[in-house]
């Protein structure tokens, strides 16, 4: 073998091998064909499940969950631990977050841009709504970075100074893994595993979820809250439903 072909056949070689490890790239000048995020398509929701909390100081918190919803204007939950007895409850609308601890006499009560300086996590209705039914964090653009690894998407997402790394199944657009990470050293974050998802109503729904938050509290050190849910029934539905808060 003369030495040009030699040459042709090690460069082929390198540019084979090179093309098959790597990832199909979704830049700002590309369309985003091949993607497609799954959102639940829903008027009202109520749903039930088994749960169980863990501060961080290890304490464990079991009982029953109970969320109901009404899309992109309201998400309710209450939290029993067992005998009738209510723990928590809380309310987010678009314009604020309510939550009443009654084991430990917490209350939060507060408009979205009051939580994040508080505690270093930006939410809002949208993104509470986004982390419960394993939707993408937020509506994709050509700003977002995206590559396709196999049969996930791996989206990366930069919103309120918060990064977002989304890991989407290929097969139902479902996210099946949120990390995210901020730029401020006394920010929060958050981060979502989804292990299981059935059907409801011929839609991808998360049936059970590890749910973990970082909250920087204020002359504190930053405090962890972990989630591990579990639904047992989900209800989709046109009729009102009620969402009570005060007690």
């Amino acid at each position: 073998m003369n030495k040009l072909l030699l040459f042709l056949v090690i460069t082929a070689s390198i540019l084979l091998v090179g093309c098959a490890k790597k990832p199909l790239l979704y830049t700002s000048d590309t369309v985003m064909e091949d993607f497609e995020p799954n959102y639940l398509d829903f008027e009202f929701l109520s749903a039930r499940g088994k749960v169980m909390i863990e501060d961080q100081s290890g304490r464990i918190t079991k009982g029953t969950l109970n969320i109901r919803a009404q899309k992109d204007s309201v998400v309710w939950f209450s939290l029993s631990p067992g005998l009738g007895i209510e723990a928590a409850r809380g309310i987010m609308t678009t314009d604020f977050i309510k939550i009443r601890d009654r084991i430990n006499g917490n209350t939060i009560d507060m408009d979205y841009a009051t939580f994040e300086t508080r505690y270093g996590v930006a939410l809002t209705l949208s993104l509470i709504q986004n982390l419960l039914f394993a939707n993408i964090p937020h509506e994709y653009t050509f700003r977002d970075r995206m590559v396709r690894v196999g049969q996930v998407f791996e989206l990366t997402q930069e919103r309120d100074n918060l990064i977002y790394r989304s890991t989407i199944s290929a097969r139902h657009g479902k996210v099946t893994d949120l990390q995210s990470g901020t730029k401020r050293k006394d920010g929060g974050s958050l981060s979502a595993n989804y292990l299981d998802f059935k059907d409801v109503e011929s839609q991808p729904f998360p049936y059970k979820a590890i749910v973990n938050m970082v909250l920087s509290l204020p002359d504190k050190p930053r405090s962890k809250m972990s989630m591990n849910a579990e639904i047992v029934k989900v209800d989709l539905t046109n009729a009102p439903l009620s969402f009570p808060y005060n007690y």
